[in-house]
């Protein structure tokens, strides 16, 4: 494969489908010497009122107008020949696509792999022109596959489950194109860790049940509340409360720990989030598809919050039927099934199992053998057995 270049495309609408993408750039960096990963975000590459029309508008909705965006997914799902999905593809078609594929072209890439359905769909409208001639695959980054990822001219499929493979064999997807693999999460992962190492890092105590309390899209007010109401509550535990990149809320977990020591770890950003997740007994999150897929990762159970209608429900619902997750709706919600797990250990150990069964740490290796196995003119799914 010396001398191969691989592009991954991803659309900066939400931060799975980037996390995704890197996540195979770095796989690719480590376990593939001579093969070149060359990650582009299209939102780059596009002009500046269809990226505010098309990824901030996407943000603003999710986040402002949940059960909105709900009616939307699931609006359009189901798509008819002159459904409003299919004059979203054709609008899309009819975007400016030269500096994309002016990247693509001084790139030559040997194959593509776009982990947002966008890149996707204006590669799948170049290749049935004949403008195209590479392999093009996806990356579903969810536990279910909306009509969006659904298109042809695509040479296969990557996704989380059996389930979402099913799906897309439903939809008139060949099931030689389909490929279980999990959702590609950083190489870290796949390294078990000591949890005594990463607690020492963390400066807490590694004999505690540990709680990961991660904001996700929950918004400032929504993760105090949860924080708080955590912090109240008696018991032999401590909780890791991750504000990410929001400065303020750090600035008010901090207080908050203040009035909670030995119970409150405010953490900032982090690059090893996995060090958090060995150190840990539960999450407790929204069920976005990468944060659920390096959770799993790990082993790492979940009580599931502020889930939002759409792909996150879909997510929820996979991990509920598992085993590998709770859900709460509010803070009385997640105090009660804290106070359950704290009270009955046998279970949260048993939902730890459920989790780890899941888990595919190894996903980001097995789509770049399964992709860049298309490059040597062998079956497409020829350098691993047994991905179905």
């Amino acid at each position: 494969m010396r001398g191969k270049v691989v592009a991954l495309l991803s659309v900066s609408a939400g931060a799975g489908h980037v996390r995704a993408a890197q996540a195979l750039e770095v796989e690719a960096k480590q376990s593939f010497p001579g093969v070149q990963a060359l990650h582009v975000d299209v939102m780059d590459h596009v002009s500046s009122l269809f990226r505010r029309l098309y990824a901030d508008s996407y943000i603003s909705v999710v986040n402002r107008h949940p059960a909105l965006w709900g009616y939307l997914f699931s609006a359009t799902d189901e798509p008819t020949a002159d459904s409003g999905l299919n004059k979203f593809r054709r609008a899309i078609e009819r975007l400016n696509t030269g500096k994309l594929m002016a990247v693509l072209e001084a790139a030559q890439p040997d194959v593509v792999i776009c982990t947002h359905f966008l890149p996707a769909q204006l590669l799948a409208r170049k290749v049935a022109k004949g403008k195209f001639d590479r392999p093009v695959y996806v990356q579903v980054t969810d536990f279910d596959a909306h009509a969006f990822w659904i298109l042809e001219h695509i040479t296969g499929y990557f996704v989380a489950s059996e389930e979402t493979a099913c799906r897309l064999w439903d939809r008139g997807i060949g099931r030689e194109r389909v490929h279980v693999t999990g959702i590609p999460v950083m190489p870290a992962f796949r390294h078990k860790m000591s949890r005594q190492a990463c607690a020492a890092e963390l400066g807490i105590d590694p004999e505690k049940t540990t709680f990961l309390l991660m904001s996700g899209g929950a918004g400032m007010g929504g993760m105090q509340r949860f924080a708080e109401r955590l912090a109240g509550l008696e018991g032999r535990f401590q909780v890791l409360a991750l504000a990410g990149k929001n400065e303020a809320l750090l600035a008010s977990l901090r207080r908050l720990a203040l009035d909670y020591p030995q119970k409150v770890f405010p953490c900032g950003f982090t690059r090893t989030i996995e060090r958090l997740m060995w150190a840990s007994d539960l999450a407790i999150t929204k069920p976005g598809g990468l944060t659920t897929s390096e959770c799993l990762a790990v082993g790492l159970p979940m009580i599931v919050i502020c889930v939002t209608p759409g792909q996150e429900e879909r997510n929820a619902d996979y991990l509920l039927e598992h085993g590998a997750a709770l859900k709460a709706y509010d803070e009385a919600g997640l105090e009660y099934r804290v106070r359950k797990l704290l009270g009955e250990p046998s279970k949260l150990g048993n939902m730890r199992r459920r989790a780890a069964a899941l888990g595919r740490p190894d996903a980001a290796r097995r789509v770049l053998q399964i992709a860049m196995s298309a490059t040597e003119g062998g079956r497409l799914h020829s350098a691993v057995e047994g991905e179905r």
